[in-house]
């Protein structure tokens, strides 16, 4: 899988705040598939509070290869009061993915965030009603997070659209038919299988706009829906919210995240081209302390910073997890591309720092705000 990159598009709160890393020791590891595990954290009393978390949230990990730091986002799976546990699928190449699948085992000390993230904004969402999650892959960790802490908590009822690509490579099988055991008529989990023929043709395939809308059509009729959550590739949560919006279901009630991004991103695209080696004198505004640099105008605001504020927080870099999320204070920043952010917030002044470049003469970027 690629790592849980998150990207949380339903809340204006901060996630930023009070995060620090901890040495946490690994409990568990256990083999979803032939290259995904689940790993489970231990977290000592002391710690308990500071890694209390919310369904959805997740946690970034963090280790040093050759003297270089390196971070990663996976989703928790976990439901609201159990230990922190995500799950991680290897890919090809994949530095930190194939370290935790291949090597880590229990007994383990791991750099671990605290958790962060608003997938679901708002718990209360989850108390009650009913809820469609749509998930494709390693989407499915933060699913269970959801579908874990609303089946549990109260009489909801959810349905899950999961597809994969074979039987063999649907991860937390056992955990989704343990759902279906323990609350029966209330949780209903449909696969969907690309490469694997099933008995009924609408569930065989890849789960693209057509047979989302078909799914929806037959199975899961969109008035009886409270809430819709989606996590999965970029091309299924495009298609998925495409269809909900054809099919006229209110789009304050969908909430997705992303684990990663498969389309590369827009060009720059400036009214006045940035002469090269032009700088900026920007101010960064992290835990109340302010400090000025100037930052070149082809670099990233949060890569510059990182070289005078080393504690400036960061995960993806990819515009996709919206851990760098700041308040642009004073001057212009030019923001290539971002699936983190809701249009309320872009206009209220936010921006991903991973992916904002200082067009002004001053910037001042707060991420306390």
């Amino acid at each position: 899988m690629a790592p849980t990159l998150r990207q949380a598009q339903d809340g204006a709160g901060s996630t930023t705040r009070g995060m620090a890393f901890h040495t946490l020791t690994v409990a568990d590891v256990e083999r979803l598939t032939d290259d995904s595990v689940a790993v489970t954290f231990d977290v000592p009393d002391d710690l308990a509070a500071d890694y209390a978390f919310a369904a959805g949230q997740s946690l970034a990990l963090r280790r040093y290869v050759d003297g270089q730091e390196h971070r990663r986002q996976y989703s928790i799976c976990s439901p609201v009061g159990g230990r922190p546990r995500i799950g991680v699928r290897a890919i090809p190449e994949g530095m930190f993915s194939r370290w935790l699948v291949e090597e880590v085992r229990p007994g383990a000390e791991v750099e671990v965030q605290t958790p962060s993230g608003t997938f679901c904004k708002d718990p209360a969402l989850l108390e009650g009603g009913r809820h469609l999650c749509i998930a494709a892959g390693s989407g499915i960790t933060p699913m269970l997070s959801v579908a874990g802490t609303a089946l549990a908590g109260s009489a909801a009822e959810v349905t899950l659209l999961y597809g994969n690509r074979t039987s063999g490579s649907v991860m937390f099988a056992e955990e989704i038919g343990d759902l279906k055991n323990r609350f029966g008529p209330r949780f209903q989990a449909v696969h969907v299988l690309s490469r694997e023929p099933r008995d009924v043709d609408l569930f065989s395939g890849r789960l693209d706009a057509d047979r989302i809308r078909r799914l929806l059509q037959v199975l899961v009729p969109l008035s009886t829906i409270d809430h819709v959550w989606l996590c999965g590739p970029f091309a299924m949560i495009n298609d998925a919210r495409a269809v909900l919006t054809d099919l006229g279901f209110p789009a304050e009630r969908v909430h997705f995240e992303l684990f990663y991004v498969d389309e590369p991103p827009p060009e720059l695209h400036r009214a006045d081209p940035v002469v090269a080696g032009e700088t900026s004198d920007v101010t960064v505004v992290l835990d109340g302390l302010s400090s000025t640099a100037p930052m070149p105008r082809g670099r990233t605001i949060l890569d510059s910073a990182q070289a005078t504020r080393s504690d400036v927080p960061f995960a993806c870099k990819g515009g996709v997890c919206g851990t760098c999320r700041a308040l642009v204070r004073d001057g212009e920043v030019d923001m290539r591309r971002n699936y983190a952010l809701e249009e309320a917030e872009v206009e209220a002044g936010f921006v991903l720092t991973c992916q904002s470049h200082p067009v002004s003469e001053r910037v001042t970027v707060d991420f306390d705000a």
